[in-house]
């Protein structure tokens, strides 16, 4: 973050918080595992023998990616939980973030249960906040994570194969199925939002179980954008296909008790889920059991790789299944 250096003059009064003020208040803390943390013009961190850095970025926009009215602490939280379930993903342990953050106005209101809630997921993953930036602006949110994987153990999209089992970690489609209620596509009982609405506003990042797959998985990644779309990555970058049985992708009772329709819009196209999509060899299944267990969250498998291209749904009696949503995109989905 920018350097916390300027007079504290106006930081201490809440109706004049400063850029500075904001900065030393809620977000700097003391560096563990970096050299160097907040409060200069960069952070310094050390690699670690034998691994390699894994770094990924991830913008949140109010109106785009969450409701401009979101309860601030599972907003701080969500923004890194993103961001860490892209190093589950490739098998990476976390351990550093950055923030940047354009807010309409500095309001400790506001400031203090976001942070709080970015920073206790931060504390669960021991992965510390090390620099940033702030500035007056639309809400929006961008961090960058930082972690390590032993060299060449990466989980990566191109390394999927022909014969491969294809898995998906918990359940999918609970966001999906909250954000249809709080958009009124469709109704949901107080008790059905109270179960699913956690999934979408304070995701679970997978990090033990992208831990767990090291050595056992090949390719992986996580499911932001949709079941169907996320896996069409992996078979463009492995130059694969896949056939997916639809009525094994798992699903919450809450969600099983909805039109046919519904459940497969929410567990094929629905994303916001976070749970990992990743490919294993046929002979690695107890092992990717195992690994589920170790982990604490259930793994299924919901079809397979092959040779051909192309992407093929079938339902559990083998019959073709045709299924037309798309998958979110940030520049063609509706806000």
């Amino acid at each position: 973050m920018s350097k916390p250096t300027a007079p504290a003059n106006s930081a201490d009064h809440p109706a004049e918080l400063s850029e500075f003020g904001l900065i030393r208040r809620y977000f700097t803390r003391p560096a563990h595992h970096a050299t160097l943390g907040v409060g200069d013009d960069c952070a310094l961190l050390g690699p670690r023998p034998g691994h390699e850095l894994a770094i990924s970025t991830d913008m949140l926009v109010a109106g785009r990616h969450f409701f401009r009215d979101a309860e601030p602490r599972a907003l701080g939280h969500k923004a890194l939980a993103v961001n860490l379930s892209d190093l589950a993903a490739m098998g990476a342990e976390p351990r550093a973030f950055t923030l940047a953050l354009a807010l309409p106005e500095a309001n400790p209101a506001w400031l203090k249960p976001f942070s709080e809630g970015l920073l206790a997921l931060a504390d669960a993953f021991h992965c510390e906040l090390i620099g940033g930036d702030t500035t007056r602006g639309p809400l929006t949110l961008s961090l960058t994570v930082f972690g390590d994987v032993p060299a060449t153990v990466a989980l990566r999209r191109d390394a999927a194969k022909p014969g491969d089992d294809l898995w998906v970690s918990g359940t999918v489609g609970d966001a999906r199925l909250a954000l249809g209620a709080l958009r009124n596509e469709w109704p949901l009982t107080p008790e059905m939002l109270a179960h699913v609405q956690p999934r979408m506003d304070r995701p679970t990042p997978r990090i033990a179980l992208g831990l767990a797959l090291r050595g056992i998985a090949r390719a992986a990644l996580d499911i932001s954008d949709g079941l169907l779309g996320d896996l069409g990555h992996i078979l463009t970058q492995s130059h694969v296909g896949a056939t997916v049985d639809v009525d094994r992708v798992p699903r919450s009772p809450t969600l099983a008790a909805h039109p046919a329709a519904r459940q497969l819009q929410c567990t094929l196209a629905g994303g916001d889920d976070y749970e990992l999509c990743f490919t294993a060899p046929a002979e690695a299944r107890d092992a990717v059991l195992a690994a589920g267990q170790q982990a604490g969250v259930a793994v299924t498998r919901i079809g397979h790789i092959d040779a051909e291209p192309g992407l093929r749904l079938m339902d559990m009696q083998g019959a073709p299944v045709t299924f037309t949503h798309g998958s979110f995109d940030h520049f063609l989905s509706a806000s």
